[in-house]
């Protein structure tokens, strides 16, 4: 007689299970803080140019703004072209605040600390608004209102004047002398932007707030929430049918990605002496856009890649001067030409196989998938 009782699934071998680990979440932090390790070796040494070390902390920011674009372009599969915006609201806010708790909080990374999160906080106020309306939107047209956005918002901070004294905090849509302050500081001048900036910003810090923003991206895909994010993102009218809150899910993802991009806004704003509300405009938004492209869409470790070496890339090309950007602009164009190159698709599976952290796995891949033998996305 034919033995009909069910095959048992083999367990996964320690090499299986460290292979998955590698191509998951623990690849991206080791990737992550290797490469802090490294550049702070550098520093040590001497090893490291002054013009490429003020670059560490723009390139934190812009890894934090890629890979919470990336919660709401590849995960969530809406295109947003308002990115800055946030960044942009976090900026001024957390700006704004550290210079309300000059006097009460002297430690500069506790004032940081408070900032980061009053961006935060006002960047996911700004994508709950913004989200609330738009998120029944969809393509083109979820894209032109987040654009519309981002460019209301840079406006209205090119006209806003805001400072303070010893009554508090005074606000003016006019000019300076109509705060009516007396002896106080001016914060935000309109369109000379926030000055007089507390330069609080660290590498240290930057490095933290990529690991936050990794961890709560990471987190969110493979949570319960995550999954129906990306049931959205698959087939919205089969997630409908079953129960999937549509708008609900969407919501999520574009305002932890707005709270994520605030923070990012304000670290960066807190690493000059002064900062205007045009270094947040249309242009950031498609630059951010083009290292989630770059990087893959959905593929949390490539966005962080190809910030990195986007950012600092015209820095090492600085020597060419006047062909600098024209070869940036090339390196872009083979970028995302290449890999439909067939040639390049069938070297770069090969190294897939070969190299497990480079894998694009991190993001959409199952967690369950090493004890069930099968791919979630068959």
């Amino acid at each position: 007689m034919a033995n009909n009782a069910p095959a048992t699934a083999q367990a996964p071998t320690f090499g299986a299970r460290l292979s998955e680990a590698v191509r998951g979440a623990f690849g991206t932090y080791a990737l992550v803080i290797i490469a802090f390790l490294v550049i702070q070796g550098m520093i040590a040494t001497g090893s490291i140019t002054s013009a490429l070390q003020g670059q560490l902390v723009p390139i934190c920011v812009y890894i934090c703004a890629a890979v919470s674009l990336n919660l709401v372009v590849g995960i969530s599969g809406e295109l947003s072209l308002g990115h800055a915006g946030f960044m942009s609201v976090g900026a001024f806010t957390g700006v704004i605040m550290a210079s309300l708790l000059a006097d009460a909080i002297p430690n500069d990374a506790l004032r940081l600390l408070v900032s980061v999160a009053t961006g935060g906080c006002f960047g996911a106020l700004a994508g709950f608004v913004v989200g609330v309306p738009v998120m029944r939107l969809s393509g083109d047209y979820l894209a032109i209102v987040t654009l519309a956005f981002g460019e209301i918002i840079k406006n209205i901070v090119n006209n806003l004047y805001v400072g303070r004294d010893g009554a508090g905090l005074h606000v003016s849509l006019t000019s300076v002398s109509d705060l009516g302050m007396d002896h106080g500081v001016v914060i935000i001048n309109g369109p000379q932007g926030a000055v007089g900036i507390d330069k609080l910003s660290t590498f240290a810090a930057g490095f933290i707030l990529v690991l936050v923003t990794l961890f709560v991206v990471l987190n969110l895909v493979r949570s319960r929430s995550g999954r129906a994010i990306m049931a959205v993102r698959d087939n919205r009218i089969a997630a409908e049918s079953v129960g999937i809150n549509v708008t609900k899910y969407r919501l999520m993802a574009f305002v932890v990605a707005a709270a994520l991009a605030g923070m990012a806004g304000t670290l960066y704003a807190m690493n000059f002496s002064s900062v205007v509300a045009g270094r947040f405009d249309y242009n950031t938004s498609i630059l951010i856009l083009v290292y989630v492209v770059l990087g893959g869409i959905g593929n949390v470790r490539g966005s962080i890649i190809a910030a990195a070496i986007l950012t600092i890339l015209p820095e090492f090309l600085r020597f060419m001067a006047d062909y600098r950007m024209l070869i940036y602009a090339v390196v872009l164009i083979c970028v995302m030409v290449l890999p439909n190159i067939g040639a390049v698709q069938r070297f770069m599976d090969a190294v897939k196989r070969k190299v497990p952290w480079f894998s694009d796995k991190d993001a959409l891949e199952d967690p369950d998938m090493v004890s069930t033998g099968g791919d979630s996305r068959g």
